[in-house]
């Protein structure tokens, strides 16, 4: 079974609306699916709708911001209650933060002589189809900056304004590790740690990361994420076996022009790996 656990519509910060994305992952060949937009759960009615139409197995899936140690890390959640009040006012409190944070990107990019920034997010998240009510994330600014005459492209705006560590990475809104994973076990989803190798820490650090997730309550880590290394995977698949861990897998995707991100087109899961689709909460998804 070929399972794209980690992808976003324009409900966050990706291209394409989440029935044009259920569409594509069809296409591919992509047979169980989550959606997993930034802090909402605004497009998963429509990704459940469309998966139905083109024969998807699927399972309602989110990606949560929080803070450990200092750093921004992402918890993947599955199988959870999408009308959960406890899930829902904690995404609405985040969606608040997010604003602010655009605001305080916005603020920065003026103080460097580049002014209009939130109106030009705004106008980039808009034309994907985005809800207008949403506040725009990193990669619409990135893109107001290219087509501003700021940067030559994304990678640019990110090595050098809106990455880790620089002026556009705001972390004082976000949950801490332990609240993001009791938000979604309370709703009843699964808890899994998205991408360790992208926040740019040693093996050791992962390590410690895992093992904290662990003592929280989480019980997954995304092994494979894009067309990763494999020798990366390797190392994820391992650390899973090794705190008791299932293995999930995404493409991450975001735009169709992004082949590293290509729908359904993973490094696959080393053997020996508990795939996360063993948890009960995919029971109804994986069924025929």
């Amino acid at each position: 079974m070929l399972a794209d656990l980690h992808m976003h519509s324009t409900a966050s910060d990706g291209a394409l609306a989440p029935a044009e994305l259920m569409a594509r992952a069809a296409a591919a060949g992509v047979e169980l699916v989550a959606l997993t937009d930034h802090d909402t759960l605004d497009g998963l009615s429509e990704a459940q709708a469309a998966a139905a139409a083109h024969g998807l197995r699927w399972v309602s899936g989110v990606e949560l911001s929080a803070q450990w140690q200092g750093h921004t890390v992402h918890i993947l959640g599955y199988g959870f209650d999408m009308r959960s009040p406890a899930l829902l006012g904690a995404l609405a409190e985040v969606r608040d933060g997010r604003w602010q944070r655009a605001e305080q990107i916005a603020d920065r990019l003026a103080a460097k002589r580049m002014p209009g920034g939130l109106e030009g997010a705004l106008a980039v998240q808009q034309a994907t189809g985005s809800d207008p009510g949403s506040p725009p994330a990193r990669p619409h600014f990135a893109d107001w900056m290219v087509q501003a005459g700021y940067v030559r492209d994304r990678g640019e705006a990110f090595r050098k304004w809106l990455g880790a560590g620089k002026l556009g990475d705001i972390k004082q809104h976000w949950p801490a590790l332990g609240t993001a994973v009791a938000q979604l076990r309370e709703a009843g989803g699964l808890a899994v740690v998205a991408h360790p190798w992208h926040y740019g820490f040693t093996r050791a650090r992962i390590r410690r990361l895992l093992r904290d997730f662990a003592e929280a309550g989480g019980r997954g880590v995304e092994v494979s994420n894009g067309k990763q290394a494999p020798e990366q995977v390797a190392v994820l698949a391992r650390m899973s076996v090794e705190f008791g861990f299932l293995a999930s897998c995404g493409s991450d995707f975001h735009h169709p022009d992004s082949p590293w991100m290509a729908l359904g087109q993973m490094t696959p899961l080393p053997a020996g790996c508990a795939p996360v689709w063993q948890d009960a909460r995919f029971a109804d998804a994986v069924m025929p």
